[in-house]
């Protein structure tokens, strides 16, 4: 009596065919991820994203009135006032954001040395206060006359304690607008402990609320 015969197993055929398809799902993954990297490349050689300078300009525009706000919501009189011993006067403070303007202007025009040539502090605040509505349009222009190509120029400024280093035009301007910003809420401080009413900022104050 015949034994049955045992069918062949059709592994081999199968992996054969599951090889042949899986052959070509690399190769285009392979031809996917060669072409991603060349577009990188070619992002990256076209050189860096446009617009920066209409978006910082466009942050600037809308914090600049908002800290002139806070400016003359300070009283008048209480020029020399101070929290601490240690602390600025409310004049050398508001005088703090005329400094960082200029700075923004001369690394703008390509006239920023180490250590910055700073201007001296006004008489009074509200000539402290007038000299910083002056300097905030000053960089809004001389931003609006610079092309976006200088943005990414390299200028000398503090990078640490008692360090200098080389730092793109842009990110020093946001450095310069973020540390305004630090000082603004300093500011309004001194507008409460001095006796005036602290103005919203990015939002309602115990004595300018929204509702």
């Amino acid at each position: 009596m015949k034994k049955p015969q045992r069918s062949k197993s059709k592994r081999p055929a199968a992996r054969k065919a599951a090889k042949s398809v899986r052959k070509p799902i690399m190769r285009h993954s392979r031809e996917g991820a060669a072409r991603s990297k060349g577009a990188a490349s070619r992002k990256a050689s076209s050189g860096p994203a446009p617009h920066l300078k209409k978006h910082f300009l466009d942050r600037f525009s809308r914090e600049f009135p908002t800290t002139l706000k806070v400016m003359r919501a300070y009283p008048s009189g209480r020029d020399e006032f101070r929290p601490h011993e240690r602390s600025q006067s409310a004049l050398r403070l508001v005088h703090t954001f005329t400094i960082e303007n200029r700075v923004g202007v001369d690394a703008l025009r390509g006239e920023l040395t180490m250590p910055p040539a700073f201007p001296s502090p006004p008489a009074t605040l509200a000539e402290a206060v007038a000299a910083y509505e002056t300097g905030a349009q000053s960089l809004i222009d001389t931003l609006r006359e610079t092309s976006e190509d200088k943005m990414f120029e390299m200028v000398p400024f503090f990078t640490g304690p008692r360090q200098v280093g080389p730092v793109p035009v842009i990110d020093l301007l946001w450095q310069l607008l973020s540390d305004a910003i630090h000082h603004r809420g300093q500011l309004s401080v001194y507008v409460r402990m001095a006796g005036g009413k602290v103005p919203s900022i990015y939002g309602p104050s115990a004595d300018e609320p929204w509702m």
